[in-house]
């Protein structure tokens, strides 16, 4: 760790008269020194339902304030071990999510020359221009997906792109390796019967929310560590998590995680090679008392940082 780089003294009690940063981290924009980066995006120009992921960053910057430097469960102190700093967010075009996917690629693009990404929010449609720019910096990568939703239709009223389809679309593009891809927590209507039929056809693991009860969530995570050779890029949709335990979402489905489950998850990470994280489709306009589903994505977050 540079000598240079000390998180901040406030880190001892939250500071609620300046404006917040991701658990009051220093904010460096510049990426100087920085290993991993946390970044917003603030867009939700790729809904189909409930929009208002756009206002997921700040909300939960704001909650990520009561976290504290040490993560008893992991007997981490990841701001110790790691110059971690909330860099801003990346700019976006709310009338256009073709011209918010190339700037998000640039965005991240200039982030990988330095640091980790660590990306919050936003919704699901940020993973395919993140997944673009480190695929052409390190080919294709697998993915850990926690979600209640696929993720791989085609299109949406003659649309290519929307937070249904960038999984879809990172595998036919080559950013993805669809042998070293897996899908927990799935569940939920769908369309028809043949809305899974892009897994079976490319060998992708999905795993419904039905087999985690069925098997445990350590069972899963044993075979989700299995499929994880290489490089790994992880995304978590807050939605794969219980309405009950996470209301603030924009296509919420009843029947998921708890949020011990989730966080169990989250620290299975560790020992995993993973190039970039996301954590997106938080929406504080639906959120409960308390802003629970903003205080839990800070949580994953503060986990997924430990768990390096």
């Amino acid at each position: 760790m540079s000598d240079n780089y000390q998180p901040r003294d406030s880190m001892r009690s939250p500071r609620f008269s300046q404006p917040a940063t991701f658990m009051r981290l220093p904010y460096v924009p510049d990426l100087k020194n920085v290993d991993i980066a946390l970044l917003g995006i603030a867009y939700d120009g790729g809904t189909s339902y409930r929009p208002g992921t756009r206002f997921g960053p700040r909300e939960i910057r704001e909650q990520s304030s009561l976290i504290r430097p040490y993560n008893r469960v992991m007997d981490r102190y990841p701001f110790n071990d790691f110059n971690i700093a909330d860099c801003g967010d990346i700019d976006t075009a709310p009338n256009s999510i073709e011209r918010t996917n190339e700037l998000i690629e640039e965005g991240i693009r200039r982030v990988l020359e330095q640091a980790m990404p660590v990306v919050v929010g936003g919704d699901h449609s940020i993973s395919l221009p993140i997944l673009r720019a480190i695929g052409k910096k390190n080919g294709p990568v697998g993915r850990i997906h926690f979600d209640a939703h696929p993720d791989t239709w085609d299109e949406y009223f003659g649309g290519k792109y929307f937070h249904g389809t960038p999984f879809r679309r990172a595998v036919e593009e080559g950013w993805v390796d669809p042998s070293r891809m897996i899908q927990i927590g799935i569940r939920g209507p769908l369309y028809g019967a043949d809305d899974l039929d892009f897994q079976r056809e490319h060998g992708i693991r999905w795993i419904t929310i039905d087999e985690v009860r069925e098997r445990g969530v350590r069972a899963v995570a044993d075979e989700m560590r299995s499929i994880a050779k290489g490089q790994m890029y992880v995304s978590f949709d807050i939605d794969c998590v219980d309405p009950a335990f996470a209301p603030g979402t924009g296509t919420p489905e009843v029947g998921g995680l708890d949020s011990y489950e989730a966080l169990t998850f989250v620290r299975a990470l560790k020992g995993v090679d993973v190039v970039g994280f996301d954590l997106v489709e938080v929406t504080p306009l639906y959120d409960g008392p308390g802003q629970v589903t903003s205080l839990l994505a800070a949580n994953l977050v503060f986990e997924f940082l430990s768990s390096r």
